[in-house]
């Protein structure tokens, strides 16, 4: 089949996608317009400022205690994701059980739901006045306006992404080789470790990436149950809004383009080590 492709393209210039050239025009065109020049006009309205203006304003004690909440309670949510997102992706694929597609269905509420909807109703229920937040205000505990508070909207908005990583993979997952290593002895905690996980690693870690990414930019779902208290609940894009407002979009753009080079760079790490591992598992 291969060979006759080949001749086909070969003989008369037949390609073997039609169309191709205006398909990769117009892909090129929509990849210009939604993310090449909104990321350019990030560096140019930032190149406004001069250098000691940029490295001012983002070193600023309240930017930097910006960046320390969002990126710190981003990657603690991304972590707990990780772990039960690959939980709820194992459910989702190993077992069968009423309500199975429901639940299925429920991973991509977070995804249609509107950010500041989520994040009215996580206020309203870990409030200290809420119907779980009252259980842990009479413990001493306190969730909304708190870091507790980002952490857990931030899981909210970002499990989705692990289990939809993890739950294709899952599925093609040869279980012959997990039957093998139970067969030679292996118990299952030691098959899992060490025959299944080093098959999930790499979308596991992929859905690690795009959750900590998800969650350095949150807002809508955020903004309301962190409070906004000054150098202990304020996060980044918060600090880009109240720049905006007061026409300083210099400002904003500085701080939108430290977080776009922070997710840059996270994804780009995150990519590296995922073909790193497959030549790696190869070898």
């Amino acid at each position: 089949m291969e060979q006759q492709i080949i001749k086909v393209k070969n003989k008369k210039g037949v390609r073997v996608i039609p169309g191709f050239g205006l398909s990769l025009g117009v892909t090129l065109f929509m990849l210009g317009i939604l993310i090449l020049i909104p990321l350019a006009a990030i560096f140019i309205s930032a190149s406004q400022l001069s250098f000691q203006e940029f490295v001012s304003v983002i070193t600023s004690r309240q930017i930097v205690s910006g960046y320390v909440v969002s990126l710190s309670c981003a990657f603690f949510a991304a972590l707990i994701n990780a772990v039960f997102g690959l939980m709820l992706a194992w459910v989702l694929v190993r077992y069968q059980f009423p309500g199975m597609r429901l639940m299925d269905g429920l991973i991509e509420l977070p995804f249609a739901l509107p950010t500041a909807v989520a994040g009215i109703s996580l206020t309203y229920l870990y409030s200290d006045k809420g119907w779980i937040g009252s259980f842990f205000d009479k413990a001493g505990i306190k969730i909304a306006y708190t870091r507790i508070g980002i952490t857990l909207a931030m899981v909210f908005v970002g499990i989705p992404f692990v289990v939809r990583a993890v739950q294709p993979v899952l599925e093609k997952l040869d279980r012959q080789y997990e039957e093998a290593a139970m067969m030679l002895g292996a118990s299952k905690t030691y098959t899992f470790f060490r025959v299944i996980l080093p098959e999930l690693f790499p979308a596991l870690l992929a859905g690690f990436g795009l959750a900590f990414a998800r969650g350095i930019g949150e807002y809508g779902s955020v903004v309301f149950i962190a409070g906004n208290i000054p150098y202990k609940t304020q996060i980044a894009p918060l600090l880009i809004i109240s720049k905006l407002e007061q026409y300083k979009y210099g400002d904003a753009t500085a701080i939108a383009l430290v977080l776009l080079l922070i997710s840059f760079s996270l994804m780009l790490l995150i990519n590296s080590l995922q073909i790193y591992m497959q030549k790696f598992s190869r070898a």
